[in-house]
């Protein structure tokens, strides 16, 4: 069967999978080449196919010019996705707004699998209204049964996704916390929805019930620990919640002729590692994030200094936070004088090492960190629980503080800490980051204006 060369420009009417996928690859090839001799010829930049998910998040000011050309180029490219992606809906019977998950990063390339492999919807008049196989088995079609098919289902995926990433990969990054939440509370919906409609809470619902499946058992198998399941908890359910609705918009529409989840459901396993497999190979350099705290001490700068050189024992923490197994500071001491000197300050998990890079007395010190403990121990049932994000995945890279001379003879003290945080997605963690770092900072902080405003009186 010839190819139609009028399929990326018609609007109307479906398109089948074998010419979807045809043109499908027809052009991600073109793009890619033009791409490909745009960066070469116009900014001497290797482009290679993984770049599309790594270039623009490491892009540095002198490449901006480069993606702004590629974005316009790709203008075209994108109006003909749009338009053959919502024909292949059409043909397939879906709801045509499904066509927004062509704009997901990384989903996207799942969905066009997805759309590939489901079949032209049969005509009104020769649907066959038998129920699929799964829906035959047993105590399957009553709700108890459908729901705990589709919640241990989407939880399998779920969590062998998950160990592939965090265990074998040791990677934390968009296909864990992105892809992951969202195929499981996709399959949940579509799953559950084998013997008959549901509404869009009960798919929900199971989406919410598979998440925690999967949070329980990385808990009782010593995966992770309490606090670390409880900051992911809030962007899983979300996102699963969001998958589960776009499974509900597929059965919502065509619940009885869904014979190919078996299908959908294989190639997430098979296309899922993959995507994960991308993220690890093709990492993207985190940014460096400052976080900066301030308190005004009633003491002069010269007694304010003394103590931020070096602090004694701090009492036991009160704050729930560092209760929970976060890191928390405990003392601090300095060996030697000036720029060289080593500072020590020693967290409930063990000691930072910050070499001194600036000394101005009384006003400045500055210090870099060349080793540092875990960040937290995890709260678990089990003695010994190592998650791989303890290792190197939140790094202190320069810290500092600052006083300033107020009137009265009070100092307004200034501590900054500059750290990279290699979990993604940056925009969720970030906060999450930025709050401890500033209740470790404000125990420190809090403490020196207690040693300092004592030693006045």
């Amino acid at each position: 069967m010839a190819i139609k060369w009028h399929d990326p420009w018609n609007w109307r009417g479906g398109i089948g999978r074998r010419d979807f996928a045809l043109w499908g690859v027809i052009l991600y090839a073109l793009k890619y080449n033009l791409d490909r001799l745009i960066a070469w010829l116009g900014y001497q930049q290797v482009w290679y196919p993984w770049t599309y998910f790594s270039g623009v998040a490491g892009a540095t000011s002198s490449q901006a010019d480069l993606f702004l050309v590629l974005g316009l180029t790709s203008l075209p490219f994108i109006i003909v996705g749009v338009l053959l992606t919502r024909r292949r809906l059409c043909d397939i019977g879906w709801p045509p707004v499904l066509v927004v998950l062509f704009f997901v990063p990384f989903l996207n390339l799942l969905y066009f699998a997805f759309l590939c492999l489901q079949p032209t919807k049969p005509a009104a008049d020769t649907i066959i209204l038998e129920q699929p196989w799964w829906s035959r088995i047993s105590k399957v079609d009553s709700a108890l049964g459908s729901a705990a098919l589709s919640i241990v289902s989407s939880a399998l995926l779920g969590f062998g996704l998950t160990l592939f990433s965090t265990e074998f990969l040791r990677e934390y990054g968009w296909g864990l916390f992105v892809g992951t939440p969202f195929m499981m509370g996709f399959f949940s919906a579509l799953i559950y929805s084998l013997p008959r409609k549901r509404t869009f809470a009960e798919c929900a619902l199971t989406a919410m019930f598979s998440v925690g499946l999967v949070a329980t058992a990385m808990l009782v198998l010593a995966f992770e620990g309490v606090l670390c399941l409880m900051m992911a908890a809030p962007i899983a359910i979300i996102l699963a919640v969001v998958g589960a609705f776009f499974g509900w918009l597929v059965q919502r529409d065509r619940w009885i002729g869904l014979r190919n989840q078996g299908r959908l459901y294989v190639c997430a396993w098979v296309v899922m590692p993959l995507l994960i497999l991308e993220d690890k190979h093709q990492p993207v350099m985190p940014p460096v994030i400052a976080a900066t705290t301030t308190l005004e001490i009633s003491a002069p700068v010269e007694t304010v200094w003394r103590h931020v050189l070096g602090f004694g024992e701090l009492p036991p923490p009160s704050e729930k936070i560092f209760q929970l197994g976060i890191a928390y500071p405990c003392r601090a001491r300095l060996e030697g004088h000036g720029v060289g000197a080593v500072r020590y300050c020693e967290f409930s998990t063990g000691a930072f090492v910050e070499p001194i890079t600036a000394w101005e007395e009384n006003r400045r010190l500055a210090f870099d960190v060349s080793q540092q403990p875990h960040p937290m121990r995890e709260w678990s049932p089990y003695a010994n629980v190592h998650p791989a994000h303890l290792e190197g995945f939140f790094r202190s890279r320069h810290g500092e503080f600052r006083l300033t001379a107020l009137p009265n003879g009070k100092t307004l003290l200034e501590g900054t800490t500059w750290y990279e945080q290699n979990i993604w997605p940056q925009a969720y963690w970030r906060p999450w980051s930025d709050y401890l770092i500033h209740q470790i900072h404000e125990r420190v902080l809090e403490h020196i204006k207690h040693e300092a405003e004592s030693a006045q009186k």
